[in-house]
């Protein structure tokens, strides 16, 4: 059981630098009792400018993201305001950048000593099932990913000094149930045609 015994009242960074001391899990002052840890984490981020808020596949947006709740409509004006906001040219894949996208994954899953087991990069978002030690979170690992996948673009000449690679955030699924890990390496590995 986990006991908070600081005050809400005091200032959001104080506060979420104390939960996170207290429990790993802890964020933004949310708490999770009773939850088990997951077997992995379904990761999914897309990149720049390739899947705008409005497009015809479905998007959701910081008033559209509750679990079960349905993706925006496609809206031409949204995509278009989205466009004009980007900043930068919209990123895409080509096979080379994607091998270093996919064995960038690799290493740092070995590194890190994570379980990997589906990867998927495309030309326009990347797949990952991984598995993580309790107090690493979807977030941080995804972030981890991005940032030396991007690192590694631009060592290799695909990504330029001031270019983004990948969009804000992407999505992050906890993964809790063997039938549920088995559903997400299957469609990872064979659904992404």
């Amino acid at each position: 059981m986990v006991t908070v015994i600081h005050s809400l009242t005091s200032p959001k960074r104080k506060r979420g630098a104390l939960l996170k001391k207290i429990h790993p899990r802890l964020r933004f002052g949310l708490v999770y009792f009773g939850m088990s840890s997951p077997l992995a984490y379904f990761l999914t981020w897309t990149t720049h400018g390739t899947w705008l808020h409005g497009d015809e596949r479905g998007s959701i947006d910081k008033k559209h993201n509750a679990r079960h709740s349905p993706v925006l409509t496609p809206d031409s004006e949204r995509i278009t305001k989205s466009r004009d906001r980007m900043g930068a040219d919209s990123f895409m894949l080509v096979p080379d950048a994607k091998n270093v996208v996919d064995q960038t994954v690799r290493d740092h899953c070995a590194f890190r000593e994570w379980e990997l087991p589906a990867l998927n990069v495309r030309s326009n978002h990347v797949h990952v099932v991984v598995r993580c030690p309790q107090n690493v979170s979807p977030e941080t690992a995804m972030s981890q990913f991005k940032a030396w996948a991007t690192r590694r673009l631009r060592e290799a000449g695909h990504l330029g000094t001031d270019a983004k690679a990948w969009t804000e955030h992407g999505s992050t699924r906890w993964i809790n149930t063997e039938s549920s890990l088995a559903s997400a390496v299957d469609y990872v590995m064979n659904h992404q045609d």
